[in-house]
């Protein structure tokens, strides 16, 4: 089943946030789900800990020698595998990536996450050629961004990005009060209270969406390397 690694060595791009809203939502699906959360800071953990009744497996115990063993042993029983790597260039990340079927790279629209975001896409490239030229599929998410309003600044990073031919959801992750919210009251999106939680019916939509779109590409994947 798929394995998804979020990825940036920059902290606060919104990995942890694009991982347990992506996560959560493929759950209340009726998906069966796995996050290992292998930030420093454990914010997956610390949500799991919280009084969510939503069937989602969150692993918090790891390292770079169990993570690969870890990755394949939950892939080997959930339909999904979310991986939440630590906001550095590490051998844990490293070893993480090699087991991806995709990987994510969230990134805010500011330039200094961009460039960051473009040393995530050469880390991926490095263990491309570490597994004799195997394609590691990836895909950068904007997190943070105005549902309504593309910033002057959010539009030169995505020219940028496409001028690079870097691959670009084009589903991103809206600024909501909800996704603040899953963690301060550690709560699945669907569990919230909508008239305590601003915008909690358009955050469900675009969670929604980013699913859709991800599943999409997943199933194309898939496709592509059983034709091949």
């Amino acid at each position: 089943m798929p394995v998804i690694v979020t990825a940036n060595p920059k902290g606060g791009a919104g990995k942890s946030t694009a991982t347990l809203v992506i996560a959560q939502t493929l759950a209340h699906m009726g998906a069966s789900v796995t996050v290992i959360d292998a930030d420093p800071n454990r914010p997956i953990v610390d949500w799991r800990s919280g009084p969510s009744s939503l069937n989602l497996t969150v692993i918090g115990d790891t390292s770079e020698s169990a993570i690969i063993r870890q990755i394949q042993a939950e892939k080997a029983r959930q339909q999904f595998v979310f991986v939440d790597l630590e906001g550095t260039a590490s051998r844990l990340v490293s070893r993480a990536i090699t087991q991806a079927d995709l990987v994510l790279i969230p990134l805010q629209a500011s330039g200094v996450d961009a460039r960051q975001a473009s040393r995530a896409v050469a880390l991926i490239h490095e263990e491309e050629e570490a597994l004799g030229g195997r394609v590691i599929p990836f895909r950068v998410v904007l997190t943070r961004t105005s549902q309504l309003i593309k910033t002057r600044i959010e539009k030169e990073i995505l020219a940028s990005l496409r001028n690079a031919e870097l691959p670009i959801l084009k589903t991103a992750l809206h600024e909501r009060q909800a996704y603040k919210a899953i963690f301060v009251r550690r709560l699945a999106l669907h569990e919230l209270d909508p008239a305590q939680v601003n915008g909690l019916p358009e955050a469900l939509e675009n969670a929604q969406a980013l699913v859709a779109e991800l599943v999409d590409i997943l199933t194309a994947d898939t496709a592509t390397t059983e034709a091949a």
